[in-house]
């Protein structure tokens, strides 16, 4: 696996990838983060630079979709949880009983709200597009403030090019 770290508006972040293609994207501070692995090589490849370079470019508002290839690990439920979140648009947000729902699962709530919290692809993965039964900001392992000002970002970067 190879790895790298920079900054960015929301701290320090770091991305990892393999041949298979993109295996995570986690604030340095990310609960259910736990850390570099001593046998990850820190290497500039061209999928990390190109994660790098998208993830800035969605910071400043210049970017909606990504085109990464992608390669998270899970379980088969997490990964199905995970494959739901990525058909969440650039701008909407959901419920954590619409997504167990869309996977024919409508008890499931607490099981995907855990899968929502270990999906190891933050951003690119758009959990932070799901929200409470009452729309309310609720869990985020990268912190309720930085779920917020992601949430905002995509609001006003909608509002713009729908203008």
């Amino acid at each position: 696996m190879q790895v790298i770290e920079f900054d960015t508006v929301l701290g320090k972040t770091i991305v990892a990838g393999n041949e298979q293609g993109l295996a995570g994207v986690w604030f340095e501070d990310q609960r259910h983060f736990a850390g570099i692995q001593e046998v990850w090589i820190r290497e500039e490849t061209a999928l990390l630079c190109a994660a790098k370079q998208q993830l800035l470019a969605y910071f400043a508002g210049e970017l909606q979709a990504f085109d990464l290839p992608l390669a998270p690990q899970g379980t088969e439920f997490q990964e199905r949880v995970w494959q739901a979140l990525q058909r969440i648009e650039y701008g909407q947000t959901c419920s954590y009983g619409d997504l167990a729902n869309q996977l024919n699962q409508p008890k499931a709530v607490r099981a995907v709200g855990a899968a929502v919290g270990k999906n190891p692809l933050s951003i690119i993965i758009p959990c932070h597009r799901v929200l409470g039964s009452q729309q309310q900001l609720t869990g985020y392992a990268g912190g309720l403030e930085r779920k917020q000002w992601l949430l905002q970002l995509e609001r006003s970067t909608k509002l713009k090019t729908e203008m």
